[in-house]
């Protein structure tokens, strides 16, 4: 006797028969007119930055310009418009021209040393070879510090009463005695160039980096089978496709030193007798040692323009190297 096999098409119709019935979909709603525009859109999605910029800097900015030109005391007074006379008297100011002559000498101190020690770094951790991670990261590590905490850190070890240093160049035999790293202006200096160099060498150092591993290596193998050695091939190769990480490293270290002030105030704060005064220490102290937020107005004016025009300069610099 042969079993009729059973009807499976039948089986399946009944069964989505049962099931219930699905809502039906509704279309959704369409967007406005005015907002299928690119440029409305664009608008739409700039408008949170442009609000935060406008409130966070344009309008300090203008508040600043407002203060530069009036008498424009701390806590009470009158505030009555002066203007020019704070530019002239930050011009007229005994700290003036030396503060701005030891930024200017203390930002190409830390540029040169501090680009040419990232470059190297870059270099040695450039090839992927066992522990090229590992000392990518150490290098990096100090940058994650902030500066004052790395500023406070240093102070520390340079205090020649507590600090290792000095006890460790008594015991070498370096030094026959105490040593004050930061009693002399030149030692000032140089252990704050130090400070800054540890701290923000591997900052600098992943950015050439990054633009190092840009390179193609084709480049390179074509060149040494040229016969090309390694010094041409750095001055003909990498400098040249290392440019843009080079600008852009070389705009931060120097805004970034022309800026320069928590450094100084942990460590020196100016000292000895004001040689190692920054700009910037300069404004802190006619805004809340002097009560004047008028001529630290003025000069936070003029040096927001010195790094306009710098900025301007590096720029064109820049362009004029690349369409040679």
């Amino acid at each position: 006797m042969q079993v009729k096999a059973p009807d499976r098409t039948a089986a399946a119709h009944r069964a989505r028969s049962a099931r219930p019935a699905r809502p039906a979909r509704h279309p959704r709603p369409s967007a406005p007119r005015w907002w299928r525009s690119r440029k409305v859109q664009g608008l739409g999605y700039a408008a949170p930055t442009a609000v935060f910029v406008a409130v966070f800097f344009v309008l300090p900015l203008l508040l600043v310009g407002q203060m530069s030109l009036h008498d424009w005391p701390l806590l009470v007074g009158d505030r009555g418009g002066n203007a020019p006379e704070n530019y002239t008297d930050v011009t007229d100011s005994t700290l003036f021209w030396p503060a701005v002559r030891f930024t200017l000498l203390y930002t190409v101190i830390v540029t040169v040393v501090l680009l040419g020690l990232a470059l190297l770094l870059a270099l040695l951790v450039q090839e992927s070879r066992p522990g090229a991670g590992f000392f990518r990261t150490v290098y990096f590590l100090p940058s994650a510090l902030g500066l004052a905490s790395a500023s406070l850190l240093f102070w520390g070890l340079y205090s020649p009463t507590t600090g290792p240093l000095s006890d460790v160049l008594e015991k070498l035999g370096i030094a026959g005695g105490p040593v004050s790293f930061l009693g002399s202006p030149t030692s000032a200096l140089l252990s704050t160039v130090f400070l800054i160099v540890w701290k923000f060498a591997g900052f600098y150092m992943l950015i050439l980096l990054v633009g190092l591993q840009r390179i193609p290596h084709e480049v390179y193998e074509a060149a040494r089978m040229d016969g090309a050695s390694r010094g041409q091939i750095f001055r003909g190769i990498t400098l040249p496709l290392l440019r843009p990480s080079l600008a852009l490293s070389l705009l931060l270290c120097v805004t970034g030193s022309l800026l320069a002030f928590d450094q100084f105030f942990i460590l020196t704060k100016g000292g000895p007798d004001n040689s190692t005064v920054t700009v910037v220490q300069l404004i802190y102290r006619e805004a809340f040692q002097r009560m004047d937020l008028g001529t630290a107005a003025a000069l936070s004016i003029i040096v927001l323009a010195a790094l306009l025009l710098l900025n301007v300069a590096q720029f064109r610099g820049l362009r004029r190297a690349d369409e040679s």
